[in-house]
């Protein structure tokens, strides 16, 4: 009886098991009493959880709204080139001035991308990307009278900090989720592209009209529909939250003592995509502002030739969607040098060819080949930054990217003032060269063991 009572191997055993198969909570919460200010590495499956029909469906109405909103800011961008000649006209300004409108648009996209990191960690992603469309509500209702030229490029402020803080929540949002985010960053910079390829369409035509300032009631009627849409789909909640109704697992979290921003601002890849995307903006919206401008005066258009700028950013929205096959088959790294180098051949055939046909043509083409740079971007910071700060970066990059839509616009301006609309291609090819430059001090993605 006693032998009974002191042979008890079990208990030993299964202590020994339970120290040889610490949890992940376990580790990570060692992790924390060592001190370490960073998450622990993660080790559970990569394989994303499976969901249910209403995950998938709740998904898709978010999709809808974050397209929606990437449609609404294509839409503002691809207004100015139709209607900058008539804006000229009705002011009474020279490239110099008219170029303001860039310059205020700036204003408002830096002073949006540095409030939107602290506020979206005071507030969260519904209230911020909310606000975001009401800022372009408050724009819009102050350009459709055709008020005084320095309300009107005041107003070019508001709406710049609000397509700011949009831009970087809706990117910020696809690129933390975990099912196919490539696909669906392709589609949200689609839709972007659908956008810009719709309001020249609709610009032409307002350009023409003695109210021409009607244009910005079209733009006002897009941007409540995104306002509601937001609103309603997003409900004012953190990121966190509105992942959770989809099925999504939150983002990881650091623990380090610095503030976010602090943490963002101190990361070198950060700084390079931020820059890429600056330029890449600029060379965008520069051809899609400029080129009606170029093709009236240096190649002899007429009225129609807004239809160029449709052109060009039709391209893009076929480029982001189309060619989503090829950056897979060639790898996203590799296919930007492919597009970069295709885009500076054809830009080359826009300067030197003067065939206003063949110029339009070309133009459309440019747009296809930029059009897969910008998600692809997005889906690289996915592979190169801490997950913690995934969100906060990629909203900086983008936020802070968009301002390249107002800085070289006014480059341009200001250069044509002095040499006239003629310089747009020189320019346009020494930029998309310098991305390429950009592109090869980027990092390549983190290699997994």
């Amino acid at each position: 009886m006693s032998t009974a009572l002191e042979l008890h191997p079990l208990p030993a055993a299964q202590s020994q098991s339970q120290l040889a198969a610490p949890t992940v909570k376990d580790a990570s919460a060692s992790a924390s009493a060592s001190g370490v200010s960073t998450p622990a590495a993660p080790l559970e499956s990569t394989e994303p959880a499976p969901r249910t029909k209403e995950h998938i469906f709740r998904e898709r109405v978010q999709l809808a709204a974050l397209y929606w909103c990437l449609f609404m800011a294509g839409w503002n961008d691809g207004s100015a080139g139709p209607l900058i000649p008539r804006i000229q006209k009705v002011y009474h300004v020279g490239f110099t001035l008219v170029s303001l409108i860039f310059v205020f648009a700036c204003i408002g996209f830096i002073g949006g991308a540095m409030i939107n990191v602290p506020l979206t960690d005071r507030f969260g992603f519904g209230r911020m990307i909310t606000f975001g469309s009401i800022c372009q509500v408050v724009a819009y209702t102050l350009q459709a009278p055709a008020p005084p030229f320095p309300v009107f490029v005041l107003s070019y402020v508001i709406n710049g900090v609000g397509m700011a803080i949009q831009d970087a929540q809706a990117n910020g949002y696809i690129a933390s989720l975990k099912h196919h985010p490539e696909i669906k960053m392709g589609l949200l910079h689609g839709a972007y592209g659908a956008g810009a390829l719709a309001s020249p369409l609709v610009a032409t035509q307002f350009s023409q009209l003695p109210r021409w300032s009607f244009h910005y009631l079209a733009s006002l009627g897009v941007a409540l529909v995104n306002a509601a849409f937001l609103a309603s789909v997003f409900k004012l909640r953190t990121q966190d939250e509105c992942l959770a109704e989809v099925g999504e697992a939150a983002g990881e979290t650091g623990e380090s003592e610095h503030s976010t921003f602090r943490q963002i601002m101190s990361l070198k890849a950060v700084h390079l995509l931020a820059f890429f995307i600056l330029v890449y903006v600029g060379v965008e919206v520069t051809i899609g502002g400029w080129i009606v401008t170029f093709i009236i005066d240096v190649r002899g258009g007429g009225p129609s030739s807004g239809y160029v700028s449709a052109g060009f950013f039709g391209g893009l929205m076929t480029g982001r969607v189309a060619l989503l096959w090829l950056n897979k088959k060639v790898g996203e790294r590799r296919v930007m040098y492919l597009y970069s180098i295709l885009a500076i051949g054809l830009e080359l055939v826009v300067w030197l060819v003067p065939s206003l046909i063949g110029n339009a043509v070309a133009v459309s083409l440019v747009g296809v080949l930029l059009g897969p740079i910008y998600p692809i971007v997005m889906n690289h910071a996915g592979r190169v930054l801490p997950r913690w700060l995934l969100t906060g970066s990629i909203g900086w990059i983008a936020g802070f990217g968009q301002a390249g839509s107002a800085v070289f616009p006014f480059i341009t301006g200001a250069i044509a003032s002095k040499t006239g609309i003629k310089s747009l291609q020189p320019l346009v090819v020494a930029m998309m060269a310098f991305m390429v430059g950009l592109w090869a001090l980027v990092p390549p993605p983190r290699k997994v063991a």
